[in-house]
């Protein structure tokens, strides 16, 4: 019940939304090549995955940011332990890293496709770039934030540090871990769109291209609402995961997430 609950709000904003995108298209007849009323973007959704015609770019744009997304988010892991463990490492790293995100990804871009070519390849890295830096950022944080105290004592103990890595800091540190692949979800959509946008046959960016020139905003709407929905059921799925995984929290900490979006 409570679940269903906290569903009706989100719901409730909107039909909200949607009545009111609805009422200012017929009140002040809005032309369609501006804005398209529900109706058209309800047929161009429909006409789009009923008939097939967006599965292609759909499925396109999913490989790339699964891809992505397993790859930079893999690498952040990996490497964010490595440097909240090791400060040498955090010496030769860190400032290498923070200096590549300081970058605009979208001039990054380019060059990206001259090297990894037309294809996916090129929208899998872009994504990986993006989604890298939250997950990096909040695995530092997770890792420092664990109650020095718990370490002492396993130290007291006699555990050893890969032990004490397993069994206190990475729980200690899930939470800000989950929180900051909830933002690469977004981030890496972002990523992907970026790089058909730039240069593909394929992808709803492509789509989304491709019927903005013809004036065919039904069509717009509904690769951006396919792209939203893409959107909200990754973050959906990763908040289940960390109930399922930090059961003992009732509330996420979202500190590390929003100092990596205000960033």
């Amino acid at each position: 019940m409570r679940r269903l609950t906290d569903a009706l709000y989100p719901l409730t904003t909107l039909a909200v939304l949607l009545l009111a995108w609805e009422a200012s298209v017929r009140l002040f007849d809005v032309p369609n090549y501006i804005l398209p009323s529900l109706s058209q973007v309800g047929e161009a959704l429909w006409r789009g995955y009923v008939e097939g015609e967006y599965w292609r770019h759909l499925g396109f744009t999913l490989t790339a940011m699964l891809w992505g997304y397993a790859i930079g988010s893999g690498v952040a892991l990996v490497l964010g332990a490595l440097v909240a463990e090791i400060r040498l490492v955090e010496r030769f790293v860190f400032a290498f890293v923070v200096g590549l995100q300081s970058v605009p990804k979208v001039a990054l871009a380019p060059l990206v496709i001259v090297w990894f070519g037309f294809g996916i390849e090129s929208k899998v890295v872009l994504v990986a770039l993006i989604c890298f830096f939250p997950t990096f950022i909040n695995v530092i944080a997770g890792f420092r934030s664990v109650d020095p105290a718990v370490v002492d004592m396993m130290h007291a103990f006699g555990a050893s540090r890969r032990r004490i890595l397993w069994e206190v800091k990475l729980p200690g540190a899930a939470s800000s871990i989950i929180a900051g692949l909830q933002v690469g979800v977004v981030l890496g959509l972002i990523g992907a769109v970026v790089g058909e946008f730039i240069a593909s046959t394929r992808g709803l960016g492509h789509l989304i291209q491709n019927a903005a020139t013809n004036l065919d905003l039904g069509t717009v709407f509904g690769a951006i609402a396919s792209l939203a929905a893409i959107g909200i059921i990754g973050t959906q799925l990763l908040r289940a995961l960390q109930r399922r995984v930090v059961f003992w929290e009732r509330g996420g900490r979202g500190g590390a997430a929003s100092v990596v979006t205000e960033g």
